[in-house]
Order: structure tokens, then sequence, then C-alpha cells
């Protein structure tokens, strides 16, 4: 396993390796001694169709460090650095994280997350350092224009709630 640190204060990759033989794979996704000060209470899962996007969330006074990971399929992940005072703030950080490369992602509170499914079937598991405030969640707008954002794919599927989420500029007025 190896941490491979970002221009992003916090934002972190892991590399994972995948361990094969003949009866498929093993692979170590996350090691407490690697990443200090993040204890993630809550875990989670989401099956996403290919062309899916998910997001872009974050929990706005309750903080959330999340760790990402995909077991199964592949996807093109963004982290959006919504922290004021941050250098890297309304920036993102795009990654591509799948089964076979066996790479994670550890990302700190105060950035939107999310993602779009490249595969048929894709499996991603979520770390969560605190549990979700449903009153406290924001979501960023994924084709938000000032973001500038180079999904790949032509026609995204994007649930109601996420097509109804806030652009960036919104969000700096109601929020920061």
């Amino acid at each position: 396993m190896k941490i491979i640190n970002t221009k992003f204060k916090g934002l972190k990759i892991i590399k994972g390796i995948n361990h094969y033989d003949k009866r498929g794979y093993f692979r170590e996704i996350y090691k407490k001694k690697f990443i200090k000060r993040k204890n993630f209470i809550f875990w989670c899962i989401s099956k996403s169709k290919k062309n899916v996007i998910r997001g872009l969330h974050l929990q706005r006074k309750i903080k959330q460090d999340l760790h990402v990971s995909v077991l199964k399929g592949k996807i093109y992940d963004i982290a959006v650095d919504l922290r004021k005072n941050s250098k890297t703030y309304s920036k993102y950080s795009c990654n591509i994280l799948s089964e076979k490369n066996s790479t994670s992602l550890v990302v700190p509170a105060g950035f939107a997350h999310g993602f779009c499914a490249l595969e048929n079937e894709n499996v991603v598991l979520y770390g969560i350092s605190n549990y979700r405030s449903k009153k406290d969640e924001v979501g960023i707008l994924w084709n938000d224009s000032s973001l500038n954002i180079k999904w790949p794919l032509k026609k995204p599927l994007v649930s109601k709630k996420d097509k109804s989420n806030i652009t960036l500029k919104e969000f700096k007025k109601f929020y920061l």
C-alpha cells in the first residue's frame, strides 16, 4: 500500500495492490497507521450503472472525511475544495478509481465529492467520519460552468435531487 499526497492539502490517493491467484484477488483498502486522524465510523456502498453521475455532495456543519474505494467497475472521481481559506479553494481534483487499479481516495472534510460511473456495473465503498445530517447537506451542480469539470461522458444519468443542486456562486453567497 502506498500513500500519494496531492496538491490539495489532506486529499490523499491510496495505491493498493491486488494480490492475484487462481481463486481471485485480495486487496488491502485501508490501514489506520497510514491515514492519521481519520476515524471512519460509518460505511456504505453505492451501485451505479454506466453514465450515472452522483454528486457533488458535502455536509456544511457536521463535517465528513471520506474514504472512497471501488469494489467493482471504474469511476471518474471528483473532489472540489470548498474550504474557504485553502490555497486550492474552488479547484477540483479528478482521479480514476477502479477495481483493477486498486486506487482509493481519502477526501478531507470541506470538499464536495461526486463521481461518474464508467463501466456497466460500478460498486463504490465509502468510509465516512461522521453520520449524515440531511438538514446539513448541500450539493453543488455537477455541470456548473464556473467549475469547468471535464466529465468523460455525453449523456449523463443524474438524479432529480442532483439536478436541483446549487451553483458554486450560490454556495459562496449562502454558506461562506
